[in-house]
């Protein structure tokens, strides 16, 4: 059975916002800010991740079943802030294509039918893919490449360009996509968050490319600010700061474990051999290259600085080992 409330997180006065992929760590600060911010919050999770759900999640419905008009029909949503998305590693091709894409697409339908008028959309910097040829700066007009270089992340890049068409196609719906660089912090269950929580994590012999981190607290509040202030677009969402690979490994007290980067299949093959103590092999070449993202627009268009410097963020990772 669904799960199902009928009233949302807080009482705002400012009115209701849709929340996907609720159950997430960054959807909870994300929840909790806006509900500070005076929003009331329905939290929606369609990824079946389990029976063992937190109180962020008011519906488990999936966003291609009649049900799902429903919960729209129940609240008068001023805006959806679209956060979930099953990775590779979650499920089968074809289930992520119908949640990421078909589902996404719906949901977009209905957020016309029903009168929404902002759409948040959180993407990734993975769609820019990893590649010796990247610039050593990439800013938000670079074309998405990583169709083409990682065939697995094929359906994220098809979810952006259906915001890109949203975006130009219906301006009422005042689109903002993120592209944030690598998420980490308390909570956090991404790829790179947990080679960080890891006593012993991989790295692939002479290569320790350069990375960008942003705190799960600092990425909550860029989302909430890019919601409440109305600039449509598309934005990287990154501080100026960077770190190589190895030294974000020491900096989160991590032992690292050196493997063979050449020829490439045995790099792969060895992450594999590895398990979850590694990425998937499909993530291989972002710790080879660097893909360092800009993010001045986002900082210059919505008055944007992190709070939380990259010593702190490894620091919590040192302390939890």
């Amino acid at each position: 059975m669904p799960r199902t409330r009928s009233d949302g997180i807080g009482h705002g006065s400012r009115g209701k916002v849709m929340v996907t992929g609720a159950a997430g760590a960054l959807a909870q600060h994300v929840i909790a800010d806006l509900v500070e911010a005076d929003y009331e919050v329905v939290g929606i999770e369609f990824r079946g991740l389990g029976d063992d759900y937190p109180d962020t999640v008011d519906y488990v419905v999936d966003f291609n079943q009649r049900p799902f008009e429903d919960v729209f029909r129940e609240h008068d949503f001023v805006g959806i802030v679209h956060l979930g998305r099953i990775r590779f590693t979650q499920s089968t091709r074809g289930r992520r294509y119908s949640a990421n894409v078909v589902g996404t697409s719906r949901l977009l339908r209905l957020a016309r039918k029903y009168g929404v008028t902002k759409v948040l959309a959180l993407s990734t910097y993975h769609v820019y893919g990893a590649d010796p040829a990247n610039p050593s700066l990439i800013d938000e007009e670079y074309p998405m490449r990583a169709a083409n270089l990682m065939p697995e992340v094929v359906d994220a890049v098809e979810l952006e360009n259906l915001f890109n068409i949203q975006l130009y196609k219906h301006p009422e719906l005042n689109i903002v996509i993120l592209r944030p660089c690598n998420i980490a912090g308390p909570g956090i269950n991404n790829e790179i968050s947990r080679m960080l929580a890891q006593r012993v994590a991989p790295c692939l012999v002479g290569f320790s490319p350069l990375m960008q981190f942003i705190h799960v607290a600092d990425m909550s509040r860029a989302v909430c600010m890019a919601f409440e202030q109305n600039h449509p677009g598309v934005y990287n969402v990154a501080p100026n700061d960077y770190v190589t690979y190895q030294d974000a490994l020491v900096a989160a007290g991590c032992r690292r474990l050196f493997l063979p980067s050449v020829p490439p299949g045995l790099a792969r093959r060895s992450m594999r051999a590895l398990g979850r103590l590694a990425p998937p092999a499909y993530l291989v070449d972002f710790f080879k290259y660097a893909v360092i993202v800009d993010g001045s627009l986002f900082a210059r268009t919505f008055d944007f600085q992190p709070n939380y410097a990259l010593e702190s963020l490894f620091a919590d990772y040192r302390a939890r080992k």
